[in-house]
């Protein structure tokens, strides 16, 4: 929100008392000099003014607007206007008229206020009484032993608070400028800084550039540090050990429980990552309630938040309103690869016309990455190797006896738990200072209590004790986030207000325990998948090298496809997580709708469990046979998935009909959400894995939540939006996807094949009317006709998020119902798509990058020649598409990767097609086409693109979208193709 729009003229009737009183106080500390009571009173001013123009910007701008509309307000223009209000708004009286509309508005002003002039205060006396002690945090070189001794006095000559969170009256960290460098104030313990510096001297005592801690002074409940310099490294040396440091610290805080090490806790300095903000060690595991799913979900589910996830360190994106998308984590968060999440700001500021409006604000950069633009993929395995490496050395320290001592030094000293995000408490915080809040607060706290006390039933480790609950909005009416702490030896947590929660446990036991009988291995998977989650795309990194084979050889083709495949297939069946009651899953990179995270597999087609499903009904399709090789063990686990598939969906719609209240839809996409679950189960039953009348019944139950999700208009996630009922306060876009993948695009042919199916209009009158829906939303001009997409207000081209996505699935729904406004708007997608085709670079340009093509399934020519071969079913002027694509594909769609996505069996599909129809390349047939992608799984062993070694089974983003193709390679295959969201007509079984 843009805070200056309210000047301080119209705050400083508010301030001005309580900061002269903080002035006459600091006149009697003695040891500040006159100039440095001024630089304190003036900080504080700062910081209580910027934090009341976030608290009273809605308020003031709604009566404003009541002024302009009344005509209380009588100036010649809106800028007159403007000036005429804030007159009458920096006068007392004016803010005590509020009182009969926002009773305790001024009575929180006043204590939050109060509370950032008394933070002040204690600031500076602090600082007046260590004064001695400080200067060797500016003077001294880093990294020495806790500092207790003096040096010369330092004189302050600027400061700043607000670096982080308020918590307990106002008091949040500052940063202090001195004559000879730079202090930070932390009004906590330092302690733990101490012990863990200690620690990490003992563990990696002969590493010359060893990850660290700044240096502090400690004093009783508060603590200084000295400030770390963001400095990029000076060449390749310096860049690998910094990312084995990363790992490192991985390491490090898998063994100490250490969580929220966002990007704002670590300072790249040079080659040494530094912490900078450690408090969140120790941290209690909440327990953990069945979900109903099945024990292989829940199973895989505690390893996924058992591990190494769970210190924050590693890339994840951000699930809550306003962050939805967003990179926060310490060694992510890289700039490019974020979304620009939409923020309330003003907009007309200086008239009266001035009012709340959304709009994308850049993130701005941190000082956590060690080089101007990152290339976390080529360092990727200094990190993998960073955590291997220290953590078995751990684990000969702790079998020689030598760790468990370190880690008691931790017990009595001071931690902060972080029980919920902060994320929750800002919404929750922004909702109980709205006008609506304002105007009714017994309304607006029971409101805030109870959806505290709902999050608590639902997620298991928030606090639900009704006393802790108030204390936390009794926090955020003050404009602070809730503090948890406690010590480890002690585990029971000293929350808001003096309240108390949780059980009395040793956190450091507790943490050790966890470590001593942690999986590594999987910890090491994790860390590899992870580093997808750091980039916005389909879920693949370049590699340095391509994967061309060397010698592309054409003997024993089957022989060798069937070896491949099965050896992917062997693989799939070893990584499963298996449960006794019969379930099953994996853990694997995951497309959500905020990004990519390290989950179990959701149900979709894409990268969900329902594609390993149809993976294993094809290669038993295909085993039996003869057209592939037996794999013990795989009749059983399609039998276990299908029945996690059933319990997972039965579950669902057991809570959906529980559930009141408004609940953001699912995506209704052909890969990614609802649409894929529908052909998914068609699809199954084509295999022979399923019964038909199961296929419908399943696919026939996800239609209402199709239509449902295509009805709600501008659906939100957070849980404060229906306290505000005002457009200003919600993202005013609609948050309904239209592209293929996940969008309603994907939906129209799964649902006019389950109208083949199924008896009854509803399919068939639902893709009409998404049908309709797209038409309408589209953009025109020109002859062409684009959709707006995330981030890409003027749309993208290609197959899984573009024109030619949706121009295929309008074209489709042409042909069925005969309606020529679809056939016409999907001629103009057509048309759009031809205007970025580059003849110069024979490929079609990728809107993502400057003056680049691309020629992967997704985005290019690979998705776009597929779907050519589709409607040249109908039509032969998409043979030269077709044939243009397939030339794309040959020369620049091999050697990235191996996947369907974006890879080469994504390629492969194509130039096959085209070899077929004869729009191949001259001398290219398929025994060449065949032994070039086999030979190049045989060299390079199938890559995801995820991270080298890592395993994701998934169909499209992973290796199992390689084996189902293998088993396609077969001349007599029949298996269908999965790169078009349609599993076929129907044909009764």
């Amino acid at each position: 929100m843009h805070k200056d729009a309210i000047s301080a003229a119209v705050l400083g009737c508010l301030l001005e008392p309580a900061l002269a009183g903080l002035a006459a106080q600091l006149g009697r500390i003695g040891g500040l000099s006159e100039a440095e009571r001024e630089i304190v009173r003036a900080a504080a001013e700062t910081s209580a003014l910027e934090t009341v123009r976030l608290k009273t910007n809605r308020v003031l701008l709604l009566e404003l607007n009541a002024a302009r509309i009344t005509g209380r307000l009588t100036g010649q223009d809106p800028r007159a206007r403007w000036r005429e209000w804030e007159e009458r708004a920096s006068k007392r009286a004016y803010w005590e008229s509020l009182a009969e509309h926002y009773p305790t508005l001024l009575p929180r002003l006043e204590r939050l206020i109060a509370g950032r002039c008394a933070a002040a205060l204690t600031l500076a006396t602090r600082f007046a009484a260590d004064r001695p002690a400080l200067a060797p945090l500016t003077h001294g070189a880093p990294g020495s032993a806790p500092i207790t001794h003096g040096g010369p006095t330092e004189e302050l000559i600027a400061l700043s608070f607000g670096a982080g969170d308020s918590h307990r009256g106002g008091q949040t960290v500052a940063m202090l400028a001195c004559t000879s460098g730079v202090l930070v104030y932390k009004p906590r313990s330092v302690a733990v800084d101490i012990a863990l510096a200690r620690l990490l001297a003992s563990v990696l005592k002969d590493e010359p550039a060893r990850i660290t801690v700044p240096d502090v002074v400690s004093r009783d409940g508060y603590g200084w540090a000295r400030h770390v310099q963001h400095r990029h490294c000076d060449g390749e040396r310096e860049l690998r050990v910094f990312y084995r440091n990363l790992g490192h610290w991985l390491a490090v805080m898998r063994l100490l429980g250490g969580s929220d090490l966002h990007a704002e806790n670590l300072v790249a300095a040079g080659p040494v990552p530094t912490v900078v903000d450690c408090e969140t060690l120790f941290t209690p595991r909440p327990p953990f309630e069945p979900t109903g799913y099945g024990l292989a979900l829940d199973r895989a589910a505690l390893l996924v938040g058992g591990s190494v996830l769970g210190t924050g360190l590693l890339p994840g994106r951000g699930l809550a309103l306003g962050w939805r998308g967003v990179d926060t984590s310490a060694i992510g968060s890289l700039p490019g690869q974020q979304p620009a999440p939409k923020v309330p700001v003003i907009v007309d500021a200086g008239t009266d016309a001035a009012r709340i409006e959304h709009a994308e604000v850049p993130i701005p950069a941190a000082v956590n990455h060690p080089s101007p633009e990152p290339v976390l993929g080529a360092y990727w395995d200094e990190v993998v190797a960073g955590f291997g490496g220290l953590s078995e050395r751990l684990r000969r320290m702790d079998r020689a006896g030598e760790l468990e001592p370190l880690l008691a030094e931790f017990a009595d000293l001071p931690i902060r738990v972080v029980p919920r995000s902060t994320e929750t408490y800002a919404e929750l915080g922004r909702m109980l200072w709205h006008p609506r809040a304002l105007h009714d607060e017994p309304a607006a706290r029971r409101r805030a209590a109870s959806l505290l006390a709902r999050q608590a039933a639902n997620l298991p480790g928030r606090p639900d004790d009704p006393a802790v609950i108030a204390a936390e909005v009794e926090e955020l009416l003050d404009g602070d986030v809730p503090f948890f702490a406690t010590t480890p030896r002690k585990g029971r947590l000293t929350g808001p207000r003096g309240t108390t929660w949780g059980p009395q446990q040793d956190l450091v036991e507790a943490a050790l325990h966890r470590w001593r009988t942690a999986d590594l291995a999987l910890d090491r998977q994790v860390i590899q998948c992870a580093l997808v989650s750091a980039y916005l795309n389909e879920g693949w990194l370049p590699d340095e090298r391509r994967l061309l084979p060397s010698e592309p050889l054409g003997h024993d083709l089957d022989g060798r496809r069937r070896r491949l495949a099965s050896g992917i297939m062997r693989r799939l069946a070893a990584s499963a997580v298996r449960a006794e009651d019969g379930t099953a899953t994996w853990i694997a990179p995951v497309l959500n709708r905020t990004g990519w995270a390290v989950l179990p597999l959701g149900l979709d087609l894409y990268g969900g469990i329902s594609g390993v499903a149809v993976l294993l009904a094809a290669y038993q399709h295909e085993t039996e046979r003869g057209r592939a090789e037996p794999v013990p063990g795989l009749r059983s686990l399609l039998a276990d998935v299908l029945r996690t598939m059933r319990r997972v969906e039965d579950r669902a719609a057991e809570q959906a009909a529980k559930r009141t209240g408004a609940r953001r839809p699912d995506p209704v996409g052909g890969y990614l959400g609802l649409g894929s679950r529908i052909w998914g189960w068609l699809l199954l039953h084509r295999l022979g894995a399923v019964g038909r009348h199961e296929a419908c019944a399943r696919a026939a139950s996800l239609v209402p939540e199709i239509a449902a999700a295509l009805t709600t208009s501008s659906p939100t996630s957070s849980p404060t939006s229906s306290l505000t009922d005002s457009p200003a306060d919600s993202p005013a876009d609609d948050d309904l996807r239209l592209d293929l993948v996940a969008g309603t695009a994907g939906a129209v042919v799964p649902l006019l094949r389950l109208a083949e199916h199924h008896d009854g209009p509803e399919a068939a009158e639902l893709a009409v009317a998404i049908g309709r829906h797209l038409v309408a939303r589209a953009r025109t001009g020109d002859g062409t006709a684009w959709w707006a997409n995330p981030g890409f207000p003027d749309g993208l081209g290609g197959l899984a998020h573009g024109v030619t996505g949706i121009g295929w699935a309008l074209s489709r729904l042409a042909q069925a119902t005969g309606d020529p406004t679809f056939a016409a708007t999907a001629e103009a997608a057509f048309t759009h798509e031809e205007t970025l085709y580059a003849p110069d670079k024979e490929g079609w340009l990728d809107i993502r990058q400057d003056d680049d093509t691309a020629a992967a399934w997704c985005h290019g020519a690979a998705g776009i020649g597929i779907a050519a071969t589709d409607l040249l079913d109908t039509d032969p002027r998409w043979a030269d598409v077709v044939r243009r694509a397939a030339r794309s594909c040959w020369s620049d769609g091999l050697g990235w990767n191996h996947t369907l996505c974006h890879g080469d069996l994504g390629a492969w599909e194509l130039l096959g097609h085209a070899i077929t129809r004869g729009l191949s390349e001259p001398g290219l047939d398929r025994g060449r086409l065949d032994a070039h992608v086999l030979s190049s799984l045989e060299e390079y062993g199938p890559i995801s693109g995820f991270a080298r070694d890592a395993f994701p089974p998934t169909l499209l983003p992973g290796l199992g979208g390689v084996a189902y193709q293998l088993l396609r390679m077969h001349p007599d295959s029949t298996l269908p193709s999965v790169l078009l969201p349609d599993p076929g007509p129907h044909t009764r079984r």
